[in-house]
C-alpha cells in the first residue's frame, strides 16, 4: 500500500539527527515534493507520535522556530533543541551549523 504523504514526511523527519534540523522546504524535498512546505507544517502540526517524530527538529528557512509549535509553544521547541545541543542566537538557529545535510553524510556511507 502506498504511504499517505503524512507518513512520508514523518519518515524524513524521524532520521533527523539529535543535535541537528531541517528547513520545512529540506523535509518537503526529501519526502518526494519540494513544493510541501506547508503540508509539512500541517503533517508536524498533527504529529501523531511526538516522541518517535521529532517534529522540534524541524525550522523554517531562516533557522527560525515555529511561533505555534504543537506541543508546547516555540519555548518548548527551543528548549527541546537546546537540550540536544543546537543553540538559538536572537531566535535562530545557525543553519550553516546545524543543518542537516543527508546528502553529505551519504556520499560518506
Amino acid at each position: 500500500m502506498p504511504q499517505s504523504t503524512f507518513e512520508l514526511i514523518y519518515d524524513v523527519v524521524k532520521q533527523i539527527p539529535k543535535g541537528k534540523v531541517a528547513t520545512y522546504g529540506q523535509v518537503a524535498s526529501l519526502a518526494g515534493n519540494r513544493r510541501w512546505a506547508r503540508v509539512v507544517g500541517y503533517a508536524l502540526h498533527a504529529n501523531p507520535d511526538p516522541e518517535h517524530i521529532p517534529c522540534h527538529r524541524v525550522v523554517n528557512r531562516l533557522g527560525e522556530v515555529s511561533k505555534a509549535f504543537a506541543f508546547g509553544g516555540e519555548n518548548r521547541q527551543i528548549a527541546l533543541l537546546e537540550g540536544e545541543g543546537v543553540r538559538l542566537e536572537d531566535g535562530r538557529v545557525d543553519l550553516e551549523k546545524y543543518q542537516w545535510n543527508r546528502v553529505m553524510l551519504e556520499m560518506l556511507e
